[in-house]
């Protein structure tokens, strides 16, 4: 219920005579209740009460306190005071029967409509009393009439109500309230209630995550929690459970409305699997509060190991006892959507029908089915057992006619969804099944809304169970955790989602952030292998070992399963084998280096699978998770696109740089002629190294000019030039430093944006031939934006000046302004490890180093890289939730590769250390 309106009882302290003072109720309660809360918990972890069975002893614990202290402060009971009428009752969760144990105890004190200054000080010793407890304690008094006003005005307390349950006093008042809730929620009204609470529960969503397959779920109120099933056992019992008697002997705490079951809408076996759904969440939910000691309902990952443990998930073959916990979790999570597709469009559907005053309007088709208030359903509810083809017939028939399915006929499809498995090789269902997963996306002016986008059934063959049942593989990353904090959702999701952004990509909604995307997708000849490789791009993980290869080895079953031609499976297949190549270069490598880009070309040979790679890796990036994808990678990865297009068309040989650079330098040349003096337009053309050339436009060419110009005719011999240039349209700023070169000066300004929170997604290091040093980087706010407020450039500028002039101990300021990681964080294992390559570039050495994420990394790594003597080219910084990859490009003093193993082994072993112990640590 809600906090006290106006009717609530004041805050004075109480004055009347009651029958025991509230210190020693007080006294004796606290004993009681603690004995009792202690041995419920006990019971419960040892597994001797399972989760609703708790939490209906602390409900039925916290009765006999409320019922207690309404004794003690000598409140009417029943008929002992006919003058005044009064009745405590249960609302919301705990009216129902169930508590957990942080959680709100929600009561009503259900009163006249002008109650005694006695009773209000009787019930402000009950309040008192319960808050000395130290309960938490929503609280309202309120006559029936108020009650029923604020049911009118607010859902949440209409929902609370639902769930009233007298304790003490006149209970015939509760049950008058009861009927004249019942009376009120009749017609329009009780539409628009049921209306209502569907919204909410999705603007709740859209809050707490609008998908149950979050790696982290909200227990509670996330999709597929908890309130989920409160909200259909709310709609239920409003629109169907309060025509049945509160003396019907059901439990209403298994979390099924009492007409879900009497009226015949779940067999004995749904019945019993929705009980056990329920009872498996309460379950996880008492563990999660006594874990954490609070009211908490997010399974964070700190959190899942131990409750994993605590419920005697074991590890078992290569899964972790915590990821089989999780998997076991979200397959719950997918019963209760299960549940909502069959439930909520028959009372919605019930509802129609009452207000219309007629039956449900049936028609005959399209082809062997038929159509119920225009929701298309099965003739015969045989036939799928009778004819399995018919469960993806069905499917196909709603694609083809844009109609939406009957929940009866989404209940048949769960029930018979095993009888699939008959048609894996039938060529007529497979050919159905392809069509389902193909089939384009409607034209339409905005991206369509996520369970309600037409024509997308893949989220209907996941959800009833057909998809696992038709391709066995799918089977393994169902409900699968990724536990790295970067993906947010599970493998089968995310990968759904791949494929729903896939199709809008071809359907032009990402126009916007690459432009030339939407013009790829057009004449694909190889477009039903793009969207099955989708598909499949992750199906190996969870196997052990690199799940991209044995993720083309699924893939090469699957396609012969489903009778792709040889050119299609080996399309697919390559896909799957490679589809982090295109990401992995772009984030982490040089992509100006001439040796990437034609090690690319080489792997790649073909202009269309260069365009499915880059489509597949879109889709595969943006379905990490809103934060995986911004406009520096759609930069970045068109880039890499076109440069290797380039090749892939006889556009560029690596014999051809000397002539690149001649015509970069002519450009400049020509460009400068009119706004710098020919002297200085000279000696800048002789500063920069091939390169340099090679890897700015010449736009950037001409702003560097005019830097090094201002640089050089400044006075004084410790110039520092700090130039930063927003590009918030890429979503990342350009930042250029010019100053001496001088050792360590990489690692001071990689400290320096730390220090002001700002992240290095690249940089590049060029040593001018003069001595001086022009370094770049790009970097972006904590939101993987582009830094533009003025103060925080400013603050850039006066860091990193401070930084390389010596006047800030870098060190010390890092150890003050670095917060611990947290315990959610630390439960996640980032391996450190570090890889040197020889022959990923022709001039320098490649060194990777991938381990846990945090600040001020890339200074600790750059510091150390400076301690071991060697030079930095070019740095390419990327992260993947907590785990950061980090490539340097190295050379030696003399500009050469680094070939002596020992001196490498060294370096590799040092930055490893660098990793797992931060400088800021030992001061």
């Amino acid at each position: 219920m809600p906090q006290a309106d106006q009717q609530n009882v004041a805050t004075r302290p109480p004055a009347a005579l009651h029958n025991l003072p509230r210190e020693k109720a007080v006294k004796r309660l606290r004993r009681h209740l603690g004995n009792e809360r202690k041995h419920i918990r006990h019971e419960f972890e040892k597994r001797h009460l399972s989760g609703t069975e708790a939490a209906r002893a602390l409900a039925t614990l916290m009765d006999k306190i409320a019922v207690d202290l309404c004794g003690y402060a000598g409140l009417p009971n029943g008929d002992t005071d006919k003058d005044e009428t009064f009745c405590l009752c249960a609302t919301g969760g705990y009216g129902a029967g169930l508590l957990a144990p942080f959680s709100d105890v929600d009561l009503l004190f259900l009163t006249d409509d002008t109650p005694s200054e006695n009773l209000l000080r009787c019930i402000e010793y009950v309040l008192y009393t319960l808050w000395d407890l130290g309960l938490r304690v929503g609280h309202a008094t309120r006559s029936q009439a108020t009650c029923l006003e604020s049911a009118q005005e607010d859902l949440t307390t209409c929902t609370a109500l639902l769930d009233l349950r007298p304790l003490y006093g006149n209970k015939e008042s509760a049950d008058a309230l009861h009927h004249a809730l019942r009376a009120y929620l009749t017609g329009p009204t009780l539409e628009h209630f049921v209306t209502e609470a569907i919204a909410q529960r999705e603007d709740r969503h859209t809050h707490y995550g609008a998908t149950p397959y979050l790696v982290e779920p909200h227990l509670k109120a996330g999709r597929g929690g908890l309130r989920d099933l409160q909200v259909l056992n709310w709609i239920g019992r409003a629109s169907l459970g309060l025509l049945i008697s509160r003396a019907t002997p059901l439990r209403r705490e298994l979390g099924l409305a009492p007409a879900c079951v009497l009226l015949g809408l779940f067999t004995e076996r749904e019945t019993y699997r929705a009980e056990k759904v329920w009872d498996f969440l309460w379950t996880v939910r008492l563990h999660l509060h006594y874990v954490t000691g609070r009211n908490e309902e997010r399974l964070t990952f700190d959190v899942q190991p131990i409750i994993g443990a605590r419920m005697g998930y074991a590890s078992h073959g290569r899964q972790r006892g915590v990821e089989r916990f999780m998997r076991h979790y979200f397959l719950m999570a997918r019963s209760i959507m299960r549940l909502t597709h069959i439930l909520q469009p028959a009372v919605l559907l019930y509802l129609q029908n009452q207000q219309r005053g007629r039956p449900p309007y049936v028609e005959e088709g399209p082809e062997e089915f038929r159509r119920i208030d225009g929701c298309l359903s099965l003739t015969d509810p045989t036939a799928f057992a009778r004819n399995p083809q018919t469960l993806l017939r069905l499917l196909d028939c709603a694609r083809r006619h844009e109609l939406p399915l009957h929940p009866a006929a989404v209940q048949q499809l769960i029930r018979f969804e095993r009888h699939i498995t008959r048609l894996k090789h039938d060529p007529a269902t497979i050919r159905i099944f392809l069509n389902l997963l193909c089939a384009p996306a409607p034209k339409a002016p905005s991206p369509p809304i996520r369970d309600d986008e037409k024509n997308f059934w893949l989220p209907v063959l996941s959800e009833t169970g057909l998809l696992a049942r038709f391709l066995p593989g799918w089977s393994r990353i169902l409900g699968r955790t990724q536990f790295d904090g970067y993906h947010i959702y599970t493998v089968d999701e995310h990968t759904i989602e791949a494929v729903r952004i896939l199709r809008q990509i071809e359907n032009g909604h990402m126009a916007d952030e690459i432009p030339a995307v939407y013009g790829l997708t057009r004449n694909l000849q190889a477009r039903q292998a793009l969207f099955l490789a989708t598909l499949l791009h992750d199906i190996g993980k969870g196997r052990g070992g690199g799940h991209s290869e044995i993720g083309a080895q699924i893939a090469v079953t699957t396609c012969q399963q489903l009778n792709l031609s040889a050119d299609d499976t080996d399309t697919v297949s390559w896909l799957v084998l490679h589809h982090l190549l295109l990401s992995r270069t772009a984030f982490t490598r040089d992509i100006d280096d001439p040796h990437t880009i034609l090690d690319l070309a080489d792997i790649i040979q073909s202009p269309e699978r260069l365009r499915l790679l880059l489509l597949l890796t879109i889709s595969d990036i943006r379905a990490v998770g809103p934060r995986a994808w911004n406009a520096w990678k759609a930069t970045l990865l068109y880039r890499l696109y076109t440069r290797i297009a380039d090749v892939l068309d006889g556009g560029m040989q690596a014999s051809e740089n000397d002539e690149r650079v001649t015509q970069t330098r002519a450009l400049t040349r020509e460009a400068l002629s009119t706004s710098l003096p020919e002297e200085s337009v000279q000696h800048f053309l002789q500063l920069g190294r091939p390169g340099y050339w090679l890897g700015f436009d010449t736009q950037t060419h001409l702003r560097h000019a005019h830097l090094v110009h201002n640089h050089l005719n400044r006075a004084g011999n410790d110039r520092i030039t700090v130039d930063i240039h927003p590009l918030p349209s890429r979503g990342i700023t350009e930042l250029t430093i010019i100053c001496p070169d001088q050792p360590g000066v990489f690692s001071e300004i990689a400290g320096a944006l730390a220090l002001c929170g700002a992240s290095i997604a690249d940089a590049r290091i060029h040593t001018l031939s003069n001595g001086t040093v022009l370094d770049s980087f790009w970097i972006q706010d904590s939101y993987g934006e582009a830094f533009e407020e003025e103060d925080h450039l400013e603050r850039v500028r006066h860091c990193i000046t401070a930084a390389l002039k010596g006047d800030l101990n870098l060190n010390e300021a890092l150890a003050s302004a670095t917060p611990p990681l947290s315990r959610r964080l630390e439960a996640l294992p980032i391996p450190s490890r570090v890889i040197v390559d020889n022959d990923a570039s022709e001039w320098y050495s490649v060194v990777e180093v991938n381990g846990r994420d945090r600040p001020a990394l890339l200074h600790d790594l750059t510091a150390t890289l400076n301690r071991e003597g060697v030079q930095i080219s070019s740095a390419h910084v990327t992260t993947y939730g907590l785990r950061a990859v980090d490539v340097f490009y190295l050379h030696d003093e003399q500009g050469l590769k680094l070939t002596d193993p020992t001196h490498l082994e060294k370096i590799r072993r040092a930055l490893l250390h660098a990793l797992t112990n931060p400088s800021i640590e030992h001061l």
